[in-house]
């Protein structure tokens, strides 16, 4: 299998910038990345974040570029379960399916901060226990023509869903990592995952993704599991308009997620919430040069390929969700043309 190159979307809406531009603007790099032979988007939820995104229903957006698009895969990255009803979750997405053709691919999570769970109404703290028993619940409702369900949060009896999924026996799933028992838990469950660098580093991946593979391994999976990273990604024509430009927007995004970690870390229900804090402060107080090293991909065409290449043989990535305006400052002519390299110059080199 080739190297799976796909571009993590929040659908930005930035200071001054009206929804409904957010939503043209938006629109236009999925029509770009089709035509440039894009592998996947992947579109985020995030919710009650007026001064960052718009993308609050990934589901309905995806049925939106499902039918403005013809080759381009589309994927979910991720659904919070947690805050899903499973039935009706489990209705979307199988219609999704066939609006789509079969080009979904059904990324599930269970997000690293609380403040939308508080708005739902739902305790953070049940996150792991509602994700695991949703997404038994998908995965039964999908595969079996009829199911009943006994579970802690939902009792289902005799139930059929309409339509069934396209892709049998249903589409592909893939779940976002963050702490270390989740890697095991995915690896033994037989499930691609998702892995980042926002928190840590790309050092510190190692030893999770061995960890994951282990268990794959060890539960009898065929294969050795699949692991996607999502990263920034800048592709430029020089070295130095590659630094430069994105420097200002890079340094942002740390600095708010930084803040954002701490409050977190803060609130009930967090767990880890004294190593969450550190993180929060380092991430505030980071360097340009330890972003550049360890945990972002920028550069040239030639030397974004020489680095991905260099992270596939340390991780064994399987492909890469790039974040083309991490902290949402470039222009959206920089991130065309960024896209672009990417498209035509990067991902060849891996076919």
């Amino acid at each position: 299998m080739s190297f799976e190159f796909g571009v993590f979307h929040e659908f930005p809406r930035y200071a001054g910038v009206t929804d409904a531009e957010a939503f043209t603007q938006s629109f236009a790099q999925v029509d770009a990345a089709e035509r440039w032979g894009l592998d996947v988007i992947w579109i985020a939820e995030l919710h009650f974040l007026p001064e960052r995104s718009v993308a609050s229903a990934p589901l309905l957006i995806a049925s939106a570029i499902a039918s403005r698009t013809r080759r381009i895969k589309i994927g979910i990255a991720v659904q919070v379960l947690p805050l899903c009803h499973p039935l009706r979750l489990a209705e979307e997405v199988a219609t999704l399916d066939h609006i789509s053709h079969g080009r979904l691919v059904f990324g599930v999570g269970r997000s690293g901060f609380p403040h939308t769970y508080e708005a739902y109404g739902i305790p953070y703290d049940e996150s792991r226990e509602r994700f695991a028993e949703v997404l038994e619940i998908l995965k039964c409702c999908w595969a079996e023509e009829r199911f009943s369900f006994e579970g802690k949060f939902h009792r289902f009896h005799n139930v059929t869903i309409v339509p069934r999924p396209l892709q049998k026996p249903y589409p592909p799933l893939r779940i976002a990592a963050t702490s270390a028992d989740t890697y095991r838990a995915i690896g033994a469950m037989g499930l691609p995952i998702f892995v980042a660098v926002r928190l840590g580093t790309f050092e510190e991946l190692g030893p999770s993704i061995a960890a994951y593979r282990e268990a794959y391994q060890s539960a009898g999976h065929a294969g050795q599991g699949e692991v996607y990273l999502r990263v920034p990604i800048y592709v430029a024509e020089t070295e130095a308009s590659a630094r430069a430009d994105p420097e200002p927007s890079i340094m942002q995004f740390y600095r708010t997620l930084g803040l954002q970690l701490e409050g977190a870390a803060k609130r009930p229900g967090m767990g880890a919430g004294e190593e969450r804090a550190e993180r929060g402060h380092a991430l505030q107080t980071i360097s340009y040069e330890d972003a550049l090293r360890n945990k972002v991909i920028i550069g040239t065409p030639a030397s974004v390929a020489m680095r991905l290449q260099y992270l596939i043989g340390k991780l064994g990535l399987n492909g890469v969700l790039a974040e083309l305006n991490c902290g949402g400052l470039l222009d959206n002519e920089k991130v065309m043309r960024s896209l672009q390299l990417m498209c035509e110059e990067v991902a060849p080199c891996f076919r």
